[in-house]
């Protein structure tokens, strides 16, 4: 599957940005989809997760109430809203998806459980 996330931008601490990421090339209701992040100089962390049908999601504690991560799977995308906007929350955002069993269900916070990552896109929050 060929991911193309988009959505980043700049904004004042406080305000909200909605990422998308969009899907292709295969049964996007197959994937279970992850968006992560990466701070300069920091290793790429895990944000959020849903599951394929998405019944069930999963934050990083330093986003639970603020974000929000949603997918349409007739339309093959996958949305993070994220509000409240901390300058702390600059980074580079990555949607990821991956298909298989894992054999162990917190498989979804490690990015090297992923085979398919989109491009990034660029999140900058000014204070």
């Amino acid at each position: 599957v060929q991911l193309q996330a988009s959505g980043g931008g700049s904004v004042q601490a406080g305000g909200s940005l909605t990422l998308s990421c969009a899907a292709s090339g295969q049964t996007f209701s197959n994937y279970g989809m992850g968006w992560f992040r990466r701070a300069p100089g920091k290793e790429r962390e895990f944000v959020a997760f849903i599951r394929r049908g998405g019944d069930r999601t999963y934050y990083a504690d330093f986003v639970k109430g603020r974000f929000s991560i949603s997918r349409d799977n007739a339309k093959s995308t996958v949305s993070l809203q994220m509000n409240r906007l901390k300058s702390e929350d600059t980074a580079v955002y990555y949607c990821a998806a991956d298909s298989r069993d894992h054999g162990f269900s917190t498989w979804y916070l490690r990015s090297d459980e992923y085979i398919h990552w989109g491009q990034g896109t660029q999140v900058t929050v000014s204070s």
